[in-house]
């Protein structure tokens, strides 16, 4: 049986460890302050807010939110993304995706300035990512890479294998397992005998977006599987990118889903809030 890699106490580590160098913050006078915009009500995206708000009162981030309207115009959201820039105050700026059809997701990203995008979404950061500089790295990737390292898994030298290339994920994700000295393929819907290919992971990250995509036959006995993914299943459980008991007793580890990378994305942003709000 495969260790369970749990997603839940390792983030609930870094929100402690948060926790007190906010305390810190506070008693040199400065408070960390992330602002969280929703636009529209998608269920979804309700329920990671209200996560991201419930981690700031937590660790003690003062958080501002933003709930606009569906028919908001790109206009009031770029005025008001460039108040909140200008605004020394606040430490970071989260913009919750996916927005409404009539803005451009790309133009909102690219308003937040650098020092203020705790997503790490700005081409800025995924420039510094990539050159291997200083700058915030994406939630879910950096997420990921705390899991690996505190289940004192190490990269080194390792087969790591990453299905899905989307710029938030995928190809971060394959940066930093680059980044760690791991021997990287990234893989996706074009890729000819994907099993074969994930088959020699001995790290396999699953970012696919498509539900139990990963069976058995994709994955060498005794591989790390990290699953990405966040779905329903035909009886409305949640499920991931991973057939999670077809694979478990070939594997060494793995992430459940839910309660594997999902808390570890939100404890990250934290992890860049306040990281901002030291910079500042």
């Amino acid at each position: 049986m495969a260790a369970l890699i749990d997603g839940k106490a390792i983030a609930s580590q870094i929100k402690e460890e948060l926790k007190e160098e906010v305390e810190a913050l506070n008693k040199e006078g400065k408070k960390a302050c992330l602002a969280v915009i929703q636009v529209g009500d998608d269920p979804a995206s309700s329920v990671y807010v209200r996560n991201k708000k419930k981690a700031c009162e937590y660790i003690g981030i003062e958080s501002l939110s933003y709930e606009l309207g569906g028919e908001t115009r790109e206009a009031q959201l770029l005025e008001l993304i460039d108040n909140l820039n200008q605004d020394s105050s606040v430490h970071g700026i989260l913009v919750q995706l996916p927005l409404p059809a009539h803005m451009n997701e790309d133009k909102i990203i690219q308003a937040i300035v650098p020092e203020k995008d705790v997503d790490g979404f700005h081409p800025v950061n995924a420039g510094k990512l990539f050159i291997d500089a200083e700058g915030f790295l994406p939630c879910t990737p950096a997420g990921v890479m705390q899991l690996l390292k505190r289940s004192g898994i190490s990269v080194t030298g390792k087969e790591c294998v990453v299905i899905g290339r989307s710029n938030n994920v995928g190809k971060p994700m394959a940066l930093l397992l680059l980044r760690e000295n791991g021997t990287v393929t990234m893989t996706h819907s074009r890729t000819k005998n994907l099993k074969e290919v994930t088959k020699r992971a001995d790290i396999l990250i699953a970012a696919a977006g498509k539900p139990k995509i990963v069976t058995s036959e994709y994955v060498k006995e005794g591989a790390v599987i990290i699953d990405i993914g966040i779905h329903r299943d035909e009886v409305n459980k949640l499920c991931g990118d991973v057939d999670f008991d077809d694979v478990v007793d070939k594997v060494s580890a793995i992430t459940p889903v839910p309660g594997g990378v999902g808390p570890m994305t939100v404890a990250m942003l934290m992890y860049n809030c306040v990281k901002s709000a030291k910079n500042s």
